[in-house]
């Protein structure tokens, strides 16, 4: 078993103030697999001290010094990038091929990204043309804290410390602490690529405590954070107090518009797209919604298509979904299932309880259901599980309408060869991002909500800008 008690504080690695063990248990087995500690209030506070007084010189650095620190960190990862996959498969659950190919593999591609972006950044310019005694500075806002989840770990922790670190920033990581193992190896590549003491600090914590505790701390002056709806809102409410700065990336109840012109692998597309991390996505296309005179053969296709999907451990090789991440969350995912039923979807693949042949282990068999009607729970909540609901629509009006009907607007999808309507769409669906026949965006495009799923904008030019502010300067003397 990993014992990992210790917090990097100020460039090294302490113990905790006072000693709370927490198990980090293995979706997989239900075996405790690792032991972390909670920080307390000595801890964020040493944290954060450490943060403010590094501050100064590293806002002061030289923009590309801070630029060969974070291509330290990516070295680091390419020497080690299976321990991080390791970590990250066996503390929340991807299977072990996709934790290499897509968990793992955040961090350069995201790292990668923002390193094109910072080499374009003009740190001081002039207001207009004309206006050459005017000019815009952006400058770092300080100490931050970064408050990360667990679905996706080392995507967050890069979109999050990464811009933090290239802005001037200094910050305060507190990963889930369903997922830390991944987090504290992020740490060692961030001390052995030379960051100076105090720049980046970990504090394993849980939300009511080190999380709290970053949020209403008077000396951080911005908070980012991703996870529930429900928590960004009480970090909203703690941080007001000290009027800084919050950036939140929350849930979504993501709508994917099938047409009758839709290419033959979209269906296809779309439940394995929700089936993908078992559901685990905030930006996973969980409502399928379907033009009418393809209805009944999407239905039947769906249900064919998930109960293909296999469902194992983490640990074994494939194609395969692997747990959810706990107990608490598999039994959520079996109310909203029983929720479906009782309110009369009609269940056409998965269902209740554990896979055929399992006894152990957090598992949830790939679900859906059909004629799900718009004010169900099972279309109104996200369920973070693989759970699809299916809906149809006569018009493209009316497919709009339900899609735009959900308190989150985080990603919708489109599927269609007609290209005007693909753009209608595009500008009609109220989401922070539209996906359309499997086109995934851009390196650098920016990742971000709306509504209930958040105004953060995550990734490229617009992730370095969330850790930046705006000065305004006149009288500059002009060359």
């Amino acid at each position: 078993m990993i014992e990992k008690r210790e917090f990097y504080i100020n460039g090294t690695w302490i113990a905790p103030a006072t000693a709370r063990d927490c198990d980090v248990i293995d979706p997989s087995t239900e075996d405790v697999c690792a032991v972390i500690s909670l920080g307390d209030q000595a801890d964020t506070d040493a944290a954060v001290a450490a943060a403010k007084a590094a501050f100064p010189a590293w806002a002061a650095t030289d923009p590309q010094v801070r630029l060969g620190h974070v291509k330290g960190i990516l070295e680091q990862y390419e020497k080690r990038a299976d321990e991080m996959a390791q970590a990250i498969s066996i503390e929340m659950g991807a299977p072990i091929d996709m934790s290499r190919d897509d968990q793992a593999e955040c961090l350069p591609w995201h790292l990668k990204n923002f390193i094109a972006a910072f080499e374009h950044m003009e740190w001081v310019r002039p207001l207009r043309p004309e206006t050459p005694n005017d000019m815009i500075a952006l400058e770092p806002i300080g100490v931050v804290g970064l408050i990360t989840p667990w679905n996706w770990p080392m995507n967050q922790v890069t979109l999050k410390v990464i811009p933090a670190l290239l802005a001037g920033c200094t910050c305060i990581l507190k990963p889930s602490e369903e997922s830390p193992l991944s987090s504290m190896l992020f740490a060692e590549f961030v001390h052995d690529a030379g960051v100076p003491a105090g720049v980046f600090n970990l504090v394993n914590g849980d939300g009511m405590g080190v999380g709290s505790q970053l949020s209403s701390h008077p000396d951080v002056e911005m908070i980012s954070f991703t996870g529930s709806t429900r928590a960004g809102r009480a970090i909203s409410v703690a941080a007001a107090a000290t009027l800084k700065r919050v950036t939140l990336e929350l849930g979504g109840k993501g709508a994917n518009l099938i047409f009758a012109d839709a290419d033959p692998n979209a269906v296809k597309r779309g439940v394995r797209h929700m089936m993908n991390n078992s559901g685990q996505s905030c930006n996973a296309p969980s409502r399928m919604l379907v033009e009418r005179s393809i209805y009944d053969q999407t239905v039947e296709a769906a249900a064919e298509i998930a109960n293909s999907i296999k469902v194992g451990p983490a640990s074994e090789h494939g194609r395969h979904i692997g747990p959810v991440v706990n107990k608490r969350q598999w039994e959520q995912i079996q109310g909203f299932i029983q929720k479906g039923i009782d309110e009369g979807a009609r269940l056409v693949a998965g269902g209740l309880g554990l896979p055929e042949g399992m006894n152990k282990g957090f598992y949830v068999r790939p679900t859906v259901f059909a004629d799900v009607k718009p004010g169900m729970t099972i279309e109104r909540e996200e369920i973070f599980g693989p759970v699809l609901s299916i809906i149809p629509f006569d018009t493209e009006e009316e497919a709009v309408r339900i899609a735009n009907d959900t308190p989150y607007g985080l990603t919708n999808y489109v599927q269609s060869e007609d290209g005007a309507r693909r753009n209608r769409l595009a500008r009609q669906l109220r989401s922070g991002m539209v996906e359309m026949n499997g086109k995934g965006r851009a390196a650098g495009a920016p990742f971000g909500g709306i509504k209930a799923s958040g105004r953060a904008r995550e990734g490229g030019t617009w992730g370095l800008e969330e850790f930046l502010e705006v000065k305004a300067i006149s009288g500059w003397a002009a060359d």
